[in-house]
């Protein structure tokens, strides 16, 4: 197995862990090194009281794709920061995919961008950039 393909694997590992992405129906479609596609359909508990999909779930989204994106390295890495910008609203019924790619690594740190788009129109709902950190590997 290349190093590429074990990067890839730990990262489908992570995902597999994820309880949380998953509870929030997130599907992941594409986990290669340094790239990540997943999507989410929003539900009826997702709408605010404007009746449009609530930042978190949509920053929740792009956070997801961001991990399996700066993971796909093979090392433990985890947000030191991020931002979003919200560009349009999701509503109820919508499937939003969200696509990651790492712009830049260097030393333990990274830069990756998130495109969060509605699947129907690509009409695009946020752009999201994290900072990542890859830590020591945990000791047994």
């Amino acid at each position: 197995m290349s190093q590429a393909d074990e990067g890839v694997a730990f990262a489908q590992q992570m995902w597999a862990d994820d309880e949380a992405s998953r509870r929030l129906g997130m599907e992941a479609v594409v986990v290669e090194q340094d790239h990540a596609v997943v999507r989410m359909a929003i539900r009826e508990d997702m709408v605010n009281g404007h009746a449009i999909c609530h930042g978190g779930y949509i920053f929740t989204l792009a956070d997801s794709c961001f991990a399996l994106a700066c993971n796909s390295r093979g090392r433990l890495t985890v947000a030191a920061g991020a931002d979003i910008s919200f560009t349009a609203p999701g509503r109820l019924g919508d499937v939003l995919v969200a696509e990651g790619h790492v712009r830049s690594a260097f030393g333990r740190s990274g830069i990756t961008d998130v495109t969060v788009k509605r699947e129907s129109d690509g009409q695009i709902i946020a752009e999201f950039r994290g900072r990542s950190r890859t830590l020591a590997a945990p000791r047994a």
